[in-house]
C-alpha cells in the first residue's frame, strides 16, 4: 500500500520540479511508511524511499515500513539525513512547510546543505480521497460512535454533570475498542448548548435541557466525528422548531451533495436553507471538514471551501443553530462521497430524542 502512496507522491514531486521530500509531519509520515514509532523522518525522490530513525525503533521500523529503506540516524539527525542527501545527489529539497517550525527551517538551512523548497500539503493533497481499505476503517471507527450513542441514550439522566456524560462516553469508546476519543469529546447541555465547542464542565443535566454531545473514536489510524442532540424532559415548541430546521437542513445537503461541487457549494445548501428560515446568523461554522488520519483535514465544506470534491473523499456533514441563552443543536454525519452523492458511515437516528 505504502509503495503505491510513494508512487503518487513521485507524481506530484515532478509536477512542482522537485528532487525529493523531506517528510516531518507524523501524520504523514505514518500515511506514507505505515510506521507507527514518534519519532523519524522520511526523504522521498524519484528513485528512493528512506526512513530515519533511532535506536528506540530499530526492529519495529523495518517490520511496518517494509518499502523503505531504514537508517539509523545520529543524535543529531539532521547530520544523518545531510549524509544522506549528498550521497544521493539532492541538491533541491522540498520540506512540509506547514509542519516545520521557523527554528526548525534554520536549523536544517545550515546543517543540510540543500536548497530548501518549501512545499504545499503535498501529502495532505493525497490524503484527501481514499482508498477501499481506509474507507474500510473509518466506517469501523464510524459504527462503534454509533454503537457508543445507542448506549449514551440508557446511561444519561437530569442530576449527572456533563463531566459525567463526557467520561462514560470516553470509558465505552475505550472499552469498546477504540485507542483513544478523536478530539477532546463536547457535551454541552442547556443555556451552554449554544457554544458549538462547548467542552464538557461540571454543569448539572436539567429537564428542559437540550444536550448536545460531540464525540469520535480512534481506531488503527483513523478517526470518526458524530454530533446528537437530544433534550431531557419534553420539548416546547422552540425546542423542535429549531431541532426540525437543523435536521432538515442536513438532510437537504445529504441529498443535495455530489462530485464536482466545491466545499463552498456544497457548504451553501444548508446555509441557504437555515437563512431562509431566519436564523443564518445563529449558523456560524463551516458545514463541515473532511476526516480521516485526522478529524480535521481538508477538503472544508465552508463558506471558503475551495477544494473540488471528488468520490471517496470523506467529509462531515454537521449544521447548526446556536441561539444565546437557550441553547443549540448540531447534527452531524460522516458521509464518503460517490459517483453520483454520498453514502453515510454514521448510521444513528436522527430523531429527535426525549428523555424522560
Amino acid at each position: 500500500m505504502s509503495i503505491q502512496r510513494v508512487e503518487r507522491l513521485r507524481q506530484l514531486l515532478q509536477q512542482h520540479e522537485l528532487e525529493a521530500l523531506f517528510v516531518t509531519g507524523a501524520v504523514n509520515r505514518r500515511y506514507m511508511s505505515g510506521f507507527t514509532g514518534s519519532s523519524g523522518y522520511l526523504l522521498i525522490t524519484l528513485q528512493d524511499a528512506i526512513l530515519f530513525t533511532d535506536f528506540r525503533y530499530r526492529e519495529q521500523a523495518p517490520q511496518q515500513a517494509k518499502d523503505y529503506r531504514v537508517i539509523e540516524h545520529q543524535a543529531d539527525a539532521a547530520l544523518t539525513i545531510a549524509e544522506t542527501l549528498k550521497e544521493l545527489g539532492v541538491t533541491r529539497l522540498g520540506f512540509e512547510q506547514h509542519h516545520v517550525s521557523f527554528a526548525e527551517y534554520q536549523s536544517y538551512q545550515s546543517k543540510l546543505g540543500v536548497e530548501l523548497v518549501p512545499a504545499d500539503k503535498l501529502i495532505e493533497q493525497l490524503r484527501m480521497v481514499k482508498d477501499e481499505q481506509e474507507v474500510q476503517l473509518i466506517e469501523a471507527a464510524c459504527e462503534l460512535v454509533d454503537r457508543t450513542y445507542e448506549h449514551m441514550l440508557g446511561f444519561i439522566k437530569p442530576g449527572m454533570t456533563e463531566r459525567d456524560v463526557a467520561l462514560e462516553l470516553e470509558f465505552f469508546m475505550r472499552a469498546s475498542g477504540a485507542d483513544s476519543p478523536s478530539f477532546t469529546t463536547i457535551v454541552a447541555s442547556g443555556y451552554r448548548s449554544s457554544l458549538p465547542h462547548g467542552a464538557a464542565s461540571d454543569k448539572v443535566l436539567e429537564k428542559g435541557d437540550f444536550v448536545t454531545m460531540d464525540f469520535g473514536a480512534y481506531m488503527n489510524g483513523y478517526c470518526s466525528d458524530i454530533t446528537r442532540t437530544i433534550i431531557l424532559g419534553e420539548p416546547t415548541d422552540r425546542h423542535r422548531e429549531i431541532y426540525d430546521i437543523v435536521l432538515e437542513a442536513q438532510l437537504l445537503a445529504l441529498d443535495k451533495i455530489k462530485p464536482g461541487m466545491t466545499g463552498q457549494e456544497a457548504d451553501a445548501i444548508a446555509r441557504d436553507f437555515i437563512t431562509s428560515r431566519g436564523y443564518g446568523d445563529l449558523f456560524g461554522h463551516g458545514l463541515g471538514h473532511g476526516l480521516g488520519m485526522e478529524v480535521h483535514e481538508e477538503p472544508r465544506l465552508s463558506k471558503t471551501g475551495k477544494f473540488v470534491l471528488e468520490p471517496g473523499m470523506i467529509v462531515t456533514v454537521e449544521p447548526g443553530i446556536y441561539i444565546p441563552g437557550f441553547g443549540g443543536v448540531r447534527i452531524e454525519d460522516d458521509v464518503v462521497v460517490t459517483e453520483t452523492g454520498v453514502r453515510r458511515l454514521t448510521k444513528s437516528s436522527k430523531q429527535l430524542e426525549v428523555l424522560n
